[in-house]
């Protein structure tokens, strides 16, 4: 196993990596929406959370060898369902035509006040 460890996305908050690469895959630890050269949630609504916490996951994957258009698997984690077409459609725009497999829930609450976070799974370039 490697630990995946990037600038480009928020540092982890508790005693885990932003991602791992094992078995020829990339696994990312569920981003939440913060900046990360502030450390802050980044202002705005649901599709302004979204794209950050997936901008958080391209960060993680790129230095973990892969990219958005090899995610094989994501999970989003919604605070509330009312939320899900508009996260839908920022996650439709980042992903382009690439349809990963992908699982959303409903949860009570998220760290820091976050409305979203986001899972992902991804193989990794050249399989190693």
């Amino acid at each position: 196993m490697r630990a995946v460890v990037t600038a480009g996305a928020p540092k982890a908050i508790g005693p885990y990596n932003q991602g791992i690469v094992v078995g020829g895959l990339v696994y990312t630890a569920g981003q939440t929406p913060l900046d990360p050269a502030t450390g802050e949630m980044v202002p705005g609504g649901i599709a302004e959370q979204t794209a950050r916490a997936l901008e958080n996951i391209r960060a993680i994957l790129e230095a973990g060898g892969s990219g958005m258009q090899q995610v094989v698997k994501t999970t989003v984690f919604l605070t509330d369902m009312a939320d899900f077409s508009e996260m839908n459609a920022t996650y439709a725009q980042a992903f382009g035509e690439h349809r990963p497999a992908r699982s959303t829930v409903a949860v009570k609450a998220l760290p820091r006040g976050a409305r979203v976070e986001i899972e992902a799974i991804a193989e990794v370039s050249g399989g190693t």
